[in-house]
């Protein structure tokens, strides 16, 4: 296992700084977050046809790129330092994993090809009212009605599920608990019986979505795999997706300590910059700390994701690597979020400074797909297995 950056790798995340740092600027997140889609549709296509990171690990079978998933982490990391507001998680990191990891040979031929064109957008859909994120969370049911599928219930917490042309959904048999009686369905997300509105929240960078499902008649086209048994496949989705959000959580963290040091050398305080009191410097070295340890987590959970992609060797630490890296992630970009703040002054909190909004976004990111006691809990199970 390689743990230094390729000269591709470098390049990729040179170019990415470069275009991230246009076009994703303190204006334009403040444009996105005023509208309800929560992205502009220009931005969103250029990623697509000038960048095409949309199909940056998709087979080249299908149109992709074809590349690993440390590549994507690598671009993920810059766009949580940059808070790009685009349906680019909830694409890739949800939608487009779902179809590579359950996605029949068809799904995968028509959907996947979509995405690369630019022309689909994609999200997963699975957690209830209940709160959690475990194979609990799924609450939807499906009933068998002939030679189709009928699905009813209700999501929320679905990152872009307002927006998406293709939501993927969990749902269980009636009557199921835990991780029995799971099943999985793309649809097109104009489906007759499927609702959708916006749900407001803290963080207004990442918009989310509740979604009911009334009678949606379905057929076995739409079936991911095998019915009732695909929890071991949404779960490896969900393990995929949290490495994603803790690579945005590092670069997160790395962003909120530079924009506290630049603030810092410009405050001016009894004479000289804020910047060179011991305490200050001290609070830095902190937060650098949390920064470099969180990129450490995130990329050997990336290397073992990758892994679990092709079948390495290393796939069964996945759960693990995963777990590892959002704990401490979460748990190092919301405490970096919070010193920023409080070495911002009474400033840190105004809408006139963008650190608010990368509080805002380390709370939320903190508590999706389960928060630090939440994966503590998961890698203290696996340990005692």
């Amino acid at each position: 296992m390689e743990f230094s950056f390729t000269q591709e790798q470098k390049m990729i995340r040179d170019t990415a700084q470069a275009f991230l740092a246009d076009v994703s600027s303190s204006s334009a997140i403040r444009n996105a977050m005023a509208s309800e889609q929560g992205f502009e549709t220009q931005i969103w296509q250029r990623i697509c046809t000038e960048m095409y990171w949309q199909a940056i690990h998709i087979p080249e079978e299908y149109g992709g790129m074809g590349l690993g998933y440390v590549e994507l982490v690598i671009m993920l990391e810059e766009m949580g330092r940059y808070l790009l507001c685009s349906p680019f998680f909830s694409t890739v990191c949800l939608g487009t994993n779902a179809l590579i990891v359950a996605g029949t040979a068809a799904q995968k031929q028509q959907y996947l090809s979509q995405i690369c064109q630019g022309s689909l957008t994609a999200t997963l859909a699975y957690t209830g009212n209940n709160g959690r994120w475990d194979a609990d969370a799924v609450q939807a049911t499906v009933t068998t009605d002939g030679d189709h599928y009928l699905l009813n219930g209700r999501y929320r917490y679905v990152p872009d599920g307002h927006s998406a042309g293709l939501i993927i959904f969990a749902v269980r048999d009636e009557g199921s608990t835990g991780v029995d009686g799971i099943s999985l369905f793309a649809l097109d997300a104009n489906t007759p019986g499927v609702k959708r509105s916006w749900l407001p929240t803290m963080d207004e960078t990442r918009k989310q979505a509740e979604i009911t499902l009334d009678q949606v008649c379905v057929t076995k086209a739409d079936l991911m795999g095998e019915q009732g048994k695909a929890w071991p496949q949404l779960n490896k989705i969900i393990q995929l997706a949290t490495v994603a959000v803790a690579a945005e959580q590092a670069g997160g963290a790395q962003q909120t300590l530079d924009l506290t040091v630049e603030y810092t050398q410009e405050r001016v305080q009894f004479g000289r910059p804020v910047a060179g009191f011991q305490a200050v410097k001290h609070q830095a070295a902190d937060m650098m700390l949390r920064a470099e340890v969180a990129k450490s987590a995130v990329y050997y959970a990336a290397c073992v994701a990758e892994e679990a992609l092709n079948g390495g060797p290393l796939a069964n630490e996945l759960a693990e690597a995963a777990s590892v890296a959002k704990s401490y992630c979460s748990q190092g970009y919301f405490s970096n979020a919070s010193d920023a703040i409080q070495l911002h002054g009474g400033v840190g909190f105004t809408w006139e400074y963008d650190v608010h909004l990368y509080f805002k976004r380390a709370k939320s990111s903190e508590l999706f797909l389960g928060n630090s006691a939440y994966h503590r809990e998961l890698i203290a199970q696996i340990l005692l297995d």
